[in-house]
């Protein structure tokens, strides 16, 4: 079931509270436009109209793999979704962006209450933030003048649906393996900013067992890493 409003804070926080209410698994929001949006480590969010800001929920059991592994499958779905409708190529980059060409196009955001996993997907449809310290794009600058967020949460939902029951079904491995397939390449030299405020330098080296980052370090040592921001090199 997809819902639509015009304007809330942020569909997060509504499917969160909706959650906690009942709300069945499967449970779609859409928000034409956010006034709170968040990002990860509490970043805002910015949200124009016209752009897809969605949330869905996913009811965990003891049966199913780590809850934290859903950023894996969400990935997967965002990917396949804006992966045909652009010019450039689409990556995914660990742990919650979609980047084309080295620019941010979409983010995933996990948040949780109880046995109810909320996933927030934000896609640049028509437009995309300027004057920020990183690379943005969107849909309409890689040239999918056409799309429209009402339509492309429908297909995200069935890609999600599919990449869910696959989980469920056969476990983290076949997600991971498709999304190692789609992301930054191994060797790729990046830069850890943990929440401590550690920073690490190495190369992608892996997805391990878990979904955790494993990156190379330049002495020869792999390091997993279980939070953090990364920047490509």
């Amino acid at each position: 079931m997809i819902r639509f409003v015009p304007e809330t804070g942020s569909t997060n926080a509504d499917m969160l509270a909706l959650a906690e209410q009942g709300a069945l698994e499967g449970s779609w929001l859409r928000a034409g436009r956010q006034t709170g949006g968040r990002g990860r480590m509490g970043r805002a969010w910015e949200s124009p109209v016209g752009n897809l800001y969605c949330s869905t929920l996913v009811r965990v059991t003891a049966e199913d793999p780590p809850a934290h592994t859903l950023a894996l499958v969400a990935a997967n779905a965002v990917h396949a979704l804006v992966a045909p409708l652009c010019a450039g190529s689409a990556r995914i980059k660990w742990p919650n962006d979609i980047l084309i060409d080295g620019a941010k196009i979409a983010g995933i955001l996990l948040e949780r209450v109880g046995d109810a996993v909320v996933v927030g997907i934000g896609v640049n449809v028509a437009d995309h933030p300027k004057g920020l310290d990183r690379p943005v794009t969107s849909l309409m600058a890689q040239g999918a003048s056409d799309a429209e967020a009402g339509a492309l949460l429908e297909r995200l939902a069935a890609l999600f649906a599919h990449w869910l029951a696959i989980w469920r079904a056969q476990g983290l491995d076949p997600v991971r393996t498709h999304w190692l397939l789609n992301a930054h390449p191994k060797g790729t030299a990046m830069r850890v900013l943990q929440p401590d405020g550690e920073q690490v330098d190495g190369t992608f080296d892996t997805l391990d067992r878990q979904g955790m980052l494993i990156l190379r370090l330049a002495n020869g040592e792999s390091r997993a890493i279980h939070a953090g921001d990364i920047i490509l090199n």
